[in-house]
């Protein structure tokens, strides 16, 4: 698949398993992208695969979820 709908791929997946919003799905996988998340799944197409689209959006969306313990009071 291209590049492009690797991205889609993932974001769809955000939005099917981890029941993310659509807007909110797609602010997640352009904020990986602007990190440089997605940048081997660009030189290397081998890497666009759906199971590996599986795992990055697991990856995306324990990142954008997991605890911050300097948000709260001690």
């Amino acid at each position: 698949m291209t590049y492009e709908e690797y991205l889609d791929e993932v974001t769809t997946l955000l939005v099917e398993l981890y029941d993310v919003k659509e807007k909110a799905a797609i602010k997640y996988v352009m904020n990986a992208q602007a990190e440089d998340f997605f940048s081997l799944h660009d030189d290397d197409p081998v890497m666009r695969t759906l199971e590996r689209a599986r795992e990055d959006a697991k990856t995306i969306y324990e990142q954008r979820n997991k605890p911050r313990p300097e948000m709260y009071r001690k």
